[in-house]
């Protein structure tokens, strides 16, 4: 059996103000979309995972996870290969075309 590297998942200090912004009752769901989705392979693309094609993202990302109901969640995340860490930089809710992070639009 072959054995899958772990990858770490560091949650920058400004998600919280993020998530302060979204409803209490889906903070588990992003919590446990992330771990799962994060912990093996965060730098594979797969159909919800992509990177990011203007880079920087928000606040410096490099790669997007879009997840929830209709996908109206986003996770901006940067992938440290070398020490197997994923840091979360930014968690946001997507309304129609606009990006709402901690409540306000993002506007790249």
């Amino acid at each position: 059996m072959r054995h899958r590297v772990r990858y770490t998942v560091v949650y920058a200090r400004e998600i919280y103000e993020h998530i302060d912004t979204i409803e209490r009752r889906c903070h588990r769901l992003i919590k446990k979309t992330i771990e799962e989705q994060l912990i093996i392979t965060p730098d594979r693309q797969t159909r919800n995972r992509k990177p990011l094609e203007e880079l920087p993202g928000p606040f410096g990302s490099t790669w997007e996870l879009r997840f929830g109901p209709d996908n109206r969640f986003r996770g901006f995340y940067d992938v440290a290969v070398e020490n197997k860490t994923v840091w979360i930089l930014a968690i946001g809710v997507k309304d129609k075309n606009r990006l709402l992070i901690a409540g306000e639009e993002f506007i790249p």
